[in-house]
């Protein structure tokens, strides 16, 4: 994204969103972060305290990143009538796929926030927030269809399922990382295979898509 010239005769209007747009042009063409927060408000023409009016450091501003990625994730999911009847299982599926839809938008800086310094999914403190977000709008999907099949066992308690999810996603956003399919499809099977097989593990039939998974996964791996 391109940023705009800041006008000489009328004060830029700064917001959260417009710092956030500074900040990834600014990762994206030095491959870098800035050095501090003095030299990158002097550089943008930005004041210090309408910085630290939205962010109390670079850590805050890069977790609100994430954050914001979710809420355009649940705005575009909004957007579908149809999703209020979906299943479970299609409520997963719709999620992850708009998930790594809008990733895959913002790849080079996911890349950048997620590889930094080699660090691969290690550096996880950017999606401090964004975890919460995500497994608040799980615990929403259960809340809404308390008959559906995620609950039919008694025994999965919402934090329970919320944080399996969770783990989920990251074994999927760390395969995405390394895909180098065509359109990320790899990516997309592995989305539906996965989520499938936690669904059916609720059901009667989780063996065969755990088979059906390894061998996937494992099929990968020899790649």
């Amino acid at each position: 994204m391109a940023t705009t010239k800041k006008s000489t005769s009328k004060k830029q209007l700064v917001d959260d969103n417009h710092i956030i747009v500074l900040y990834m042009n600014y990762v994206l063409e030095h491959h870098a972060a800035p050095k501090n927060i003095y030299t990158f408000c002097k550089e943008n023409s930005i004041e210090e305290a309408d910085f630290y009016s939205f962010f109390a450091s670079f850590g805050s501003l890069r977790q609100m990143i994430w954050v914001k990625f979710f809420e355009n994730v649940k705005q575009t999911i909004a957007k579908d009538k149809s999703y209020p009847t979906y299943t479970d299982k299609n409520k997963l599926l719709t999620l992850y796929f708009s998930v790594f839809e809008l990733l895959t938008l913002n790849r080079s800086y996911v890349l950048f926030s997620l590889k930094e310094s080699d660090k691969g999914l290690k550096n996880l403190k950017d999606l401090k927030h964004f975890r919460d977000e995500f497994k608040d709008f799980i615990n929403n999907i259960i809340d809404e269809n308390p008959k559906q099949d995620m609950v039919k066992l008694q025994k999965i308690t919402k934090p329970v399922f919320s944080e399996g999810a969770w783990i989920q996603f990251l074994l999927l956003l760390k395969y995405w990382l390394e895909d180098t399919s065509k359109g990320f499809e790899k990516t997309d099977i592995l989305i539906e295979k996965s989520v499938n097989t936690v669904v059916d593990l609720l059901n009667t039939k989780p063996l065969e898509n755990l088979i059906d998974l390894g061998k996937f996964l494992w099929k990968e791996r020899k790649m």
